[in-house]
């Protein structure tokens, strides 16, 4: 099976359009001039993204974006772009990967950890807004700590990718993409891990 064929098979149509004809990709000529910027991930390990935004009263106005990645990372990022437009920031920054999954009609289940950089990216642009504006860490929740500072995964992401089968280290990186960047949140990481999955069961 050629390299074609295979991507006609595992990607849904959605996704082959966003990939082909991505949305809201940066275009430095185009001199768009964001209200907030945000950038997770790590060339060096060839996952890295940024979202910048355009914010009024709270709601995004418009948005760019920009990825190196595989066509599911640039599809559920096109995807997402066009989800938060018009959103009150505090309903974009809750938007989960499989949210934007489903959005796309599905993605192959190795090609799942492809879609977390976005809404890491998105959120990290978020904070930097709201610390602009006078409200540092205000969508955070009082009791979500964060675990990897890189990524800024808490303990909530953590419990929600066991909660949503991940038993091992390796499931909770194709889940999270924790400790993918310096590696040194792994033991409390992996510690948390195994907490929950001894709450939530083997």
């Amino acid at each position: 099976m050629s390299d074609a064929d295979a991507f006609k098979w595992l990607y849904s149509d959605v996704v082959k359009d966003h990939f082909t004809n991505p949305r809201n990709v940066y275009d430095p000529d185009e001199q768009f001039t964001a209200d907030a910027d945000g950038q997770v991930g790590n060339i060096k390990c060839g996952d890295q993204m940024a979202f910048h935004l355009k914010i009024a009263d709270d709601v995004i106005t418009d948005v760019r974006w920009q990825t190196y990645g595989c066509a599911s990372a640039i599809a559920s990022t096109s995807m997402l772009s066009e989800v938060i437009k018009g959103l009150p920031i505090r309903k974009a920054y809750s938007i989960k990967p499989a949210d934007i999954a489903q959005r796309l009609g599905g993605l192959p289940e190795n090609k799942i950890h492809c879609s977390v950089l976005g809404d890491k990216a998105l959120r990290a642009a978020i904070d930097v807004y709201l610390e602009k504006t006078g409200r540092p860490g205000a969508f955070k929740g009082e009791d979500a700590v964060v675990i990897c500072s890189c990524l800024n995964i808490t303990d909530k992401d953590i419990e929600d990718a066991v909660k949503a089968g991940a038993r091992d280290w390796h499931a909770l990186q194709e889940a999270t993409k924790i400790g993918t960047v310096c590696g040194e949140c792994r033991p409390k990481a992996e510690g948390l891990l195994h907490e929950f999955a001894h709450i939530y069961g083997e």
